[in-house]
C-alpha cells in the first residue's frame, strides 16, 4: 500500500476555476469521516478562485443513495462538476461489497449518460483508521485530490478539448 500524500498536487497546472460551478453530494454515514472530505474539497475549491455561492452540497444518507443524489442534482441544477463524497468501511458481512460495487457502477453509469463529470470520492477502507488517514490524516486528504480533479473535468467538459492548458 503506497504512502502518497493525498493533498499534494501542483497549482501551476491546474486552471482557473472562478467561472465553474460545482456541486458536492456527501454521504451522512460516517460523518467525520465524510465532513473532513467535504472541508477539504470546498477549501480547495475556493483557493483556485470558486465563489462561495457556486458550490451547492446536498446531504444523502448514506454512500449508496450518492448516485440518486448526484443525478438530480445534474437534472436540477447548473453546474460543471459533481463531487460525490461518501465512507464505507469493510465489516463482517457482504454489505460492503454490494454498497462499494454499486455505488462505483452508479458513478460510472452517470458519466456516462450526462455531460457533467462526477467525481469518486468515496473512501473505501478495510479500516477507520484507513479512512481518516485519507480524510485529513497522515495521507492527506481526498477531498482536496477529487477536487482538483473535479475542476480539471469541468475545464475539459466546458473546453471540449484535452490540452496542454489544463495540465496534460
Amino acid at each position: 500500500m503506497g504512502t502518497k500524500n493525498l493533498s499534494y498536487y501542483d497549482k501551476a497546472t491546474i486552471p482557473n476555476a472562478n467561472s465553474f460551478r460545482f456541486g458536492i453530494v456527501v454521504s451522512e454515514w460516517n460523518p467525520d469521516i465524510t465532513q473532513n472530505l467535504k472541508e477539504g474539497a470546498i477549501e480547495t475549491l475556493l483557493d483556485f478562485g470558486v465563489k462561495q455561492e457556486n458550490i451547492i452540497c446536498w446531504h444523502v444518507p448514506g454512500s449508496f443513495e450518492l448516485v440518486f443524489g448526484c443525478k438530480k442534482m445534474i437534472q436540477s441544477q447548473k453546474v460543471d462538476a459533481i463531487i460525490a463524497i461518501g465512507n464505507v468501511i469493510q465489516g463482517e458481512t457482504k454489505h460492503f461489497d454490494f454498497v462499494c460495487e454499486g455505488v462505483t457502477q452508479g458513478i460510472v453509469d452517470l458519466n456516462i449518460k450526462y455531460d457533467i463529470p462526477v467525481i469518486f470520492c468515496v473512501l473505501t477502507d478495510n479500516t477507520k483508521q484507513q479512512s481518516l488517514d485519507r480524510s485529513g490524516g497522515k495521507l492527506g486528504n481526498k477531498g482536496i485530490e477529487c477536487a482538483v480533479a473535479a475542476i480539471k473535468m469541468a475545464a475539459i467538459k466546458n473546453s471540449g478539448k484535452f490540452s496542454e492548458s489544463i495540465g496534460f
